[in-house]
């Protein structure tokens, strides 16, 4: 069963320094039919302006990951990391027992749009845990690249995260195809991050989602004049 959030059926908030689009409840947007899916909490779209951001504020008890997609994001908190995170690069953070941070564009010129991401943790109050690491752009051209995943040991870099979910891109140009097969008992979450993709035949626009439960395979096809981008989560 593929279920599919529209791009424009999302709450969409302009607020003049951010323009946010939010798949499930968060903040002011409150929808009890879209409190998230499986141990999926939150997936915004964000892009923010030059030079403005999210002040200081605290997490606890969340796995937190941000895929850029234009632009550079400036990341500090409270265990003394200090990055930009930037297209090709993923960030995940352990909020676990407290942590506090600030996340700003980097650029005083340019937006920078984005995909923040949060995940239900499998236990509670852990030590909080950060990672950020670059990945050569062709390593997501026309299949799945790893992202994130609980794995110690992952069959290639990928940041850790306390929950049995595992998030993977790709690109695809148009008429590219791959497959992903779901194990039994397992979910997904599909998201369209830019362009335009098929999934198992249906049609995804930049902003579309898809929860899928109760399929075995997922074929996974560039769409459009120029194929799109995805970023696809396994959850349990």
């Amino acid at each position: 069963m593929i279920t599919i959030r529209k791009s424009e059926d999302r709450a969409h908030f302009d607020r003049g320094w951010i323009n946010t689009y939010h798949t499930f409840s968060f903040g002011a947007y409150s929808d009890p039919e879209h409190m998230g899916f499986r141990a999926l909490r939150v997936l915004n779209e964000d892009t923010v302006a030059p030079g403005k951001g999210f002040g200081a504020h605290g997490h606890r008890d969340m796995e937190i990951f941000t895929y850029v997609l234009e632009g550079g994001l400036a990341h500090n908190d409270s265990t003394g990391e200090r990055h930009v995170l930037r297209p090709n690069e993923i960030q995940a953070m352990s909020a676990g027992d407290g942590v506090i941070h600030s996340e700003f564009n980097a650029s005083q010129t340019e937006p920078v749009h984005l995909l923040q991401i949060w995940i239900l943790p499998a236990a509670e109050d852990v030590p909080p845990h950060y990672e950020q690491f670059a990945y050569d752009p062709s390593e997501k051209q026309g299949r799945l690249r790893l992202l994130v995943g609980p794995d110690k040991n992952p069959p290639e870099p990928a940041a850790f995260i306390n929950q049995d979910a595992r998030a993977y891109a790709a690109v695809l140009a148009a008429g590219k195809s791959i497959e992903k097969t779901i194990a039994p008992g397992r979910h997904a979450w599909v998201q369209c991050a830019r362009g335009n993709i098929l999934l198992n035949g249906q049609a995804l626009k930049q902003g579309d989602g898809a929860a899928v439960s109760e399929e075995r395979v997922l074929q996974l096809e560039g769409a459009g004049p120029d194929g799109g981008e995805l970023v696809l989560i396994d959850l349990a």
